[in-house]
């Protein structure tokens, strides 16, 4: 997600800080086993997720009056227990919850913050299989993130432009929203019939009654909650295939067509290019979404799975950035948020890859530019795997410093061993979650060099490191 240059604060109805940041807990019932919890104790925001249950697919019917700003939705929930439940948790912020059932039984429920808690009436067996359905409507509301930029369900003139990092999926649909768990989505969208609904994955049907449209989406790899989306508006809508026959769905707002089409015809060309460097592209389909979005939404891209969606024109380099995190980030996605730099750091090379391969700066001459330039620049604020906060979860040194990184691993290990691992670590993690601590092991066994000082000065010391690598 190429936010950094972009960022401004405003007003907005908004999902406060302290949510996020606050831990939340539910009361028992008399049924017997655990009260799973809520918050995952994630480093950057331990309220979001929930312990007890891992997902495996959701599936989400939407039905959303445009005039109205209105949403009525259904969200069917598989999981498996990972012990005994009494209850357990879903986040979900907003919207008004009017019925829940657990394997086809009425189950109660209650409201917490941005909890929903579920009391089944009979426990569930740890290793169950497990199926809770949640019913609920209203006005979804955007949200603010803690670095001040607008996610969720965002209102737009002909529609909603829907993203949602780091925690804006549960302004739309209830669900265990952390990067740790990932799962299976289909999709059924419901809009009047001049608009187009468009989510994630490869659109399996189309159907128009009674002037309202029936989209149906499925998305069968593994996918984090934060990369879903389900976009609408008056798109222009192009289906096309790469030579390699891969799909691509591309939907743009009539408005920012005429801006987008050289950056989005290059995209086939881009795959090609990215997979050769990174391994098979690891989705069974392509595309993009370029919506109109209103001034409050002030960053450019999310790299939402299979579709990034554009809060207006892409340029090349920010198409490059967003195609490179279908491998880091999507198919390999952190186990925490503070592990954001294998995502923003890994796209932000790319996008130098791809600069010297259209005949510009290397790899190398965009570091020394970095380096060599304002000592107090906001790059040198913290270390790349370490972020202090969660306002720093897409902060600057995340993607400079983080693709600094990469450079000087490059730097110490080699072209071949480089390149080895650009296709080797995807390829090992593939739809999988991974870790800095993984990514250091990984590197480390492909070489015989001592890559301690180079980790811990790069990604985890204070301020601008005072040496580098001889180029190899």
């Amino acid at each position: 997600m190429p936010r950094r240059p972009l960022r401004r604060c405003g007003a907005v109805a908004a999902l406060s800080v302290a949510l996020l940041l606050s831990s939340c807990t539910s009361g028992g019932t008399a049924v017997k086993g655990a009260a799973g919890g809520g918050g995952l104790a994630d480093p950057l925001f331990p309220a979001l997720g929930n312990g007890g249950y891992r997902v495996s697919h959701y599936g989400l019917d939407l039905d959303y009056d445009v005039a109205e700003h209105h949403l009525d939705g259904s969200a069917a929930i598989t999981a498996k227990a990972g012990a005994a439940l009494r209850s357990f948790q879903l986040d979900l912020q907003g919207m008004t919850v009017t019925d829940v059932r657990v394997d086809g039984r009425a189950a109660e429920f209650s409201r917490k913050g941005h909890k929903l808690v579920v009391r089944p009436a009979a426990a569930i067996r740890k290793g169950d299989t497990f199926r809770t359905t949640v019913s609920y409507r209203g006005t979804p509301q955007e949200m603010r993130d803690a670095d001040g930029a607008v996610e969720g369900w965002v209102k737009t003139a002909d529609g909603a432009f829907v993203a949602g990092e780091p925690a804006g999926s549960m302004t739309w649909f209830p669900g265990n929203n952390h990067p740790s768990d990932k799962a299976a989505y289909d999709f059924r969208i419901t809009v009047p019939e001049r608009y187009t609904a468009v989510a994630n994955g490869q659109l399996r049907s189309k159907r128009t009654a009674g002037g309202r449209t029936t989209y149906e989406w499925h998305s069968a790899e593994p996918m984090a909650s934060y990369l879903a989306t389900a976009t609408i508006g008056t798109f222009d809508v192009q289906e096309s295939r790469t030579p390699q026959g891969l799909p691509i769905y591309v939907a743009v707002d009539p408005k920012e067509a005429a801006a987008s089409r050289k950056p989005l015809s290059r995209l086939p060309e881009i795959l090609a290019w990215a997979a050769e460097l990174f391994g098979p592209y690891p989705f069974a389909s392509a595309g993009a979404i370029v919506d109109h979005t209103p001034d409050r939404v002030d960053w450019g891209a999310l790299e939402t799975q299979t579709k990034p969606v554009y809060a207006g024109a892409p340029d090349t380099a920010t198409v490059v950035h967003e195609t490179a995190h279908q491998w880091f980030g999507d198919s390999v996605t952190p186990k925490t948020w503070r592990d954001t730099w294998l995502n923003e750091g890994f796209a932000t090379y790319a996008e130098w890859l791809w600069e010297e391969h259209e005949g510009g700066r290397s790899p190398q001459e965009q570091f020394d530019a970095l380096y060599d330039g304002d000592e107090d620049h906001e790059r040198w604020d913290f270390p790349p795997g370490e972020p202090e906060s969660a306002a720093d979860v897409t902060a600057t040194p995340v993607y400079e410093r983080g693709a600094m990184v990469l450079q000087q691993l490059r730097n110490a290990v080699g072209d071949e061993t480089f390149f080895s691992i650009l296709k080797e670590w995807p390829a090992k993690y593939r739809h999988a979650n991974a870790d800095t601590e993984d990514f250091i092991a990984f590197c480390q066994d492909r070489t015989d060099e001592d890559l301690t000082d180079l980790f811990d000065d790069w990604l985890f010391g204070e301020g601008q490191p005072d040496w580098e690598y001889d180029a190899a």
